[in-house]
């Protein structure tokens, strides 16, 4: 009797522990990302629904002049693209996997922000018949850039 006791405690102690666990959320919350980007640009929307699948909550700025945000960002020139975003204090501009947000979340490295310039072909919101291969660049304030990582 008394092994079916603890045996039974046991069971319900696991279960109880499990329910816990899957009641509670695995991560906190992701961050807003604000995007301001042309209201005639589909690969910007795309771009943004790539974030939305992949858990961001957006904020979705139509704009005149995206390269505006992009200059009062601090984005170097030569890594410009089409919108720009702001996410927890970094710049982010082009078509940046949303996986690379979220890594730059975790790690939070000392860099103004992550690019991919241009608008290459297979990047997310940039997808076609081919994926051509591409680096996502960061660069800190003073525009020294680095390749953050290779697609």
């Amino acid at each position: 009797m008394r092994r079916s006791f603890i045996a039974l405690l046991s069971v319900s102690i696991i279960a109880l522990a499990t329910m816990g666990a899957l009641s509670r959320p695995d991560a906190a919350p992701l961050p807003v990302v604000t995007v301001y980007k042309s209201a005639s640009c589909g690969c910007c929307a795309k771009w943004v629904e790539h974030l939305k699948a992949a858990g961001f909550p957006v904020e979705v700025h139509d704009v005149a002049d995206a390269s505006e945000y992009a200059e009062n960002s601090g984005v170097p020139v030569a890594l410009r693209s089409c919108h720009t975003a702001i996410v927890k204090g970094y710049a982010i501009e082009g078509h940046v996997p949303a996986d690379l947000i979220k890594k730059l979340l975790i790690e939070q490295p000392k860099i103004a922000g992550l690019a991919v310039p241009g608008m290459v072909t297979g990047s997310p919101g940039m997808e076609g018949n081919r994926k051509d291969p591409y680096d996502v660049m960061a660069w800190s304030s003073n525009h020294t850039t680095s390749v953050y990582a290779k697609r």
